[in-house]
């Protein structure tokens, strides 16, 4: 298993946001989680993606930028650079969305 987090990418964001992830057309994305350092998630680990209730890929977290805040409230927060283009299942799985960040082993990764 793989252990990392789970981020949902929002239905306003839309399609073109997750395929970009995946196709090629970008070399990184920016996630942000709150906090403001991270505890248990290191270089390496992966950031699941999720869109429209499935599970569609994911990404190698490659560096943390500590210091940030929340533009709405203030709170600290890491924003995490992952590497793309990541690896996509070819049929996604279902997976409930969800706000924030969540943990997962990877469990849900096939093997």
């Amino acid at each position: 298993m793989s252990f990392g987090i789970t981020k949902t990418i929002p239905a306003k964001a839309g399609i073109e946001t997750l395929n970009s992830l995946y196709d090629g057309s970008r070399d990184e994305f920016e996630f942000h989680m709150a906090g403001s350092e991270p505890k248990r998630l290191k270089v390496g680990d992966y950031v699941y993606t999720i869109f429209n209730d499935q599970l569609h890929g994911r990404l190698r977290i490659k560096r943390f930028i500590t210091g940030a805040t929340n533009p709405g409230s203030g709170k600290p927060r890491i924003l995490i650079i992952v590497e793309a283009p990541g690896e996509r299942l070819q049929t996604p799985l279902p997976k409930r969305g969800h706000r924030g960040t969540r943990y997962t082993d990877g469990e849900d990764w096939p093997q």
